[in-house]
């Protein structure tokens, strides 16, 4: 019988590369925890209507890309393809909102699943860590978002990421550009399906990644020639802030994202390190999209950065992130008093927050070093009949090779001043 392999565009993590993973979650979520936004955890699959609606009819990943199934009671549900509607969904049932303290700020690590073509970067099924904040239109509350994520990768030590920035205006201005826009589309050569899209999110269709549509598109009106006066002085006052704080970004007005939810404020981050899938985060402002799924006027805005790609944009940039090890201290017992003693040490030094591990299974000496070695461990703790009838242990520094005999009732201790 053949083994089992993963399903098709799909990867498992697997030490030690996996801590790498836990690293780059951890960096994401780390200014956002300094900066007031909680913890939130959603379910894996939600009502299939709650991303029809919040994140577009038209889009890709509605029509193509969502993995869709019926429960044994009828309902018609889908795995998360995105976060946002899901931490939008469950803020409004909780009534976060009604607690008075708005903006409600969030933020999240998941998987989420696309069914997609599967290539380098690209998975049916990845990682993100995503922040929202909900409840409040304030320049200042982009302008923190972005100015967090580029902290964030630069605290990884990423230093090949642009961050491109547009405004898509609001329901004021919005209208009036796609009526421009779609009567611009309509005179080019494009095939049926582009044409039906353009009738219904034609800012989509300057999302498209074939060169034969883009070429056509060089002369397609842009969205800042038709930004209303508030969403210029908008959009303006958040290049300030973050000019301000040091971060460094281009301005790109083709830049729309695809998902239907946006407004105002667009970015993304890109990584030209990665090829075609260049695009390692990204997010803007949803201001329309609590009421598309029937809650109250929320203006929000957030972002999600995917694990997967900021791990490729390392290994494309060659940093090495530094990982603390995962084994201080490694214990080989040689006799079967020395494993009762040895287990116990060892269980002594994990209560003080030493990371320790144990020879299991009866391996002789030169197989327990072997393990040891491969362990990481900076330290070995080696005991036998004869050690024990001294009342020692053998420390054995890993590094240096130095090995040194410690009372048994010592080698706690001994091991704590070593390891701070």
């Amino acid at each position: 019988m053949s083994t089992f392999q993963a399903p098709k565009g799909t990867y498992d993590l697997i030490p030690p590369e996996s801590a790498k993973y836990l690293a780059v979650r951890e960096a994401i979520a780390a200014p956002l925890r300094n900066s007031g936004y909680g913890y939130i955890e959603t379910p894996g699959f939600e009502n299939v209507e709650l991303f029809a609606r919040g994140v577009g009819e038209s889009t890709d990943i509605v029509t193509k890309e969502m993995y869709t199934f019926e429960t044994k009671g009828g309902s018609q549900l889908a795995l998360r393809p995105e976060g946002t509607a899901s931490v939008l969904r469950a803020a409004l049932e909780a009534n976060l909102h009604k607690l008075g303290n708005l903006p409600v700020k969030l933020w999240y690590s998941g998987s989420y699943y696309r069914y997609e073509r599967p290539q380098k970067g690209r998975y049916r099924h990845f990682s993100q860590v995503g922040a929202e904040a909900i409840g409040a239109e304030d320049p200042a509350l982009d302008a923190e978002l972005i100015i967090l994520a580029d902290q964030a990768y630069r605290s990884l030590g990423l230093r090949g990421f642009r961050i491109i920035l547009n405004s898509l205006g609001d329901k004021e201005c919005r209208p009036v550009y796609r009526e421009a826009l779609q009567n611009f589309l309509r005179g080019l050569d494009l095939d049926e399906e582009t044409l039906r899209r353009a009738d219904i999110n034609p800012l989509r269709v300057l999302d498209d990644k074939r060169p034969d549509v883009q070429k056509q598109l060089t002369d397609a009106p842009l969205l800042r020639d038709y930004l209303c006066d508030a969403c210029k002085a908008y959009h303006e006052e958040v290049r300030e802030l973050i000019t301000a704080a040091g971060v460094v970004f281009e301005d790109d007005p083709k830049l729309v994202r695809g998902l239907d939810y946006y407004t105002r404020t667009t970015f993304e981050f890109v990584h030209d390190g990665l090829g075609a899938q260049s695009a390692v985060g990204g997010g803007g402002r949803y201001d329309g999209l609590s009421e598309m799924i029937g809650g109250p006027a929320l203006p929000s805005v957030g972002w999600a950065l995917g694990v997967d790609r900021t791990v490729l944009a390392l290994e494309a940039e060659g940093v090495e992130l530094e990982l603390p090890a995962s084994t201080s201290v490694f214990a080989v017992p040689l006799s079967e008093e020395a494993r009762r003693v040895l287990f116990t040490k060892v269980t002594e030094l994990r209560k003080l927050g030493i990371a320790a591990d144990f020879s299991y299974g009866s391996k002789g000496l030169k197989g327990a070093m072997k393990s040891a070695n491969r362990s990481g461990a900076r330290y070995a703790v080696i005991a036998g009949e004869r050690d024990l009838a001294e009342g020692v242990v053998q420390l054995k520094d890993m590094e240096s090779g130095d090995q040194t005999a410690v009372g048994v009732n010592e080698i706690v201790a001994e091991l704590e001043s070593k390891l701070g």
